[in-house]
């Protein structure tokens, strides 16, 4: 089987070209966790398989590191856009990817070589319409009695902590914090992700603001544990901050691998994340 090894701002996944591989679905599970390990397999955050789409120009299908299915995954999707133009498989610098039964829109950055006519480039940029954040508990969902989880008191593991909670097609609870660098995530990560509050599990952004437009984030993520970024938690962070009354609606969001720049468009009420996508390597297993 071949496969691309990609990542966008360390946040690493496995791509697997749909169109040519054909994979029983009951056997993706299992193959994903052997392909994620960090030790006897590829190893990855997780493995995203690319697909034909009769809704889209292409299919997101992702999976977790420990095999279970993903809603979205905002770095991902990014890598998909790259794929798809440096393979060949579209020429247009505008696509649609649909994850999970939720269609995205893609604007590439295309990066040319001088001196090289005729040469169609590579990507660089990708700057993806992440849709509107969703705010009523039922839907996220996360266990609440309002309307909106906003600076809400839980407790974890005997800890009193604040959290805002947003859904970009996946759950997040955000928790605003000093000496993010410092928190021990292996500890405090499992506990937020299988808190009985979170009905589906939660992915859990720690954030530190730096200024009126630039935090710093640490994710744990649901079913991989800690990475080096999460696009979806960096868009769920915008919103928490504008929320909470910390931050512009324009906001860079740095993470221990990289930065994100994610604007939220309140007229429209849209989510705007734009980063890098990478090639690492190519292989056969």
């Amino acid at each position: 089987m071949n496969f691309t090894k990609m990542q966008g701002c360390g946040n690493d996944y496995i791509y697997i070209n749909g169109f040519q591989e054909h994979i029983a679905p009951s056997r993706k599970p299992e193959m994903v966790r052997q392909l994620s390990d960090r030790h006897f397999g590829i190893g990855g955050d997780g493995v995203i398989f690319i697909n034909p789409s009769r809704e889209a120009d292409f299919e997101m299908e992702m999976y977790n590191a420990d095999g279970t299915r993903a809603e979205m995954c905002g770095n991902g999707i990014r890598c998909v856009g790259k794929y798809v133009y440096d393979k060949g498989l579209t020429d247009a610098d505008h696509i649609t990817v649909i994850s999970a039964g939720k269609v995205k829109e893609l604007e590439l950055t295309i990066e040319k070589e001088e001196g090289k006519p005729g040469d169609r480039g590579h990507v660089k940029l990708v700057r993806v319409n992440m849709g509107s954040p969703i705010l009523q508990p039922a839907l996220i969902p996360v266990e609440a009695a309002g309307d909106r989880v906003v600076d809400e008191s839980i407790l974890v593991d005997g800890k009193e902590y604040r959290m805002t909670c947003v859904s970009m097609g996946n759950p997040h609870a955000v928790v605003f914090a000093e000496d993010v660098a410092g928190m021990n995530l292996e500890q405090t990560g499992p506990s937020f992700e299988n808190h009985a509050r979170f009905p589906k599990r939660t992915n859990t952004e720690f954030v530190e603001i730096l200024d009126r437009r630039t935090c710093f984030m640490r994710v744990w993520e649901r079913g991989t544990g800690e990475t080096l970024a999460c696009g979806t938690g960096c868009c769920a962070v915008a919103v928490a901050c504008v929320l909470n009354g910390l931050t512009e609606s324009c906001l860079t969001v740095k993470l221990l691998g990289g930065e994100l720049q994610i604007q939220w468009d309140r007229e429209r009420n849209l989510i705007y994340m734009t980063g890098p996508a990478a090639t690492v390597f190519e292989g056969q297993i």
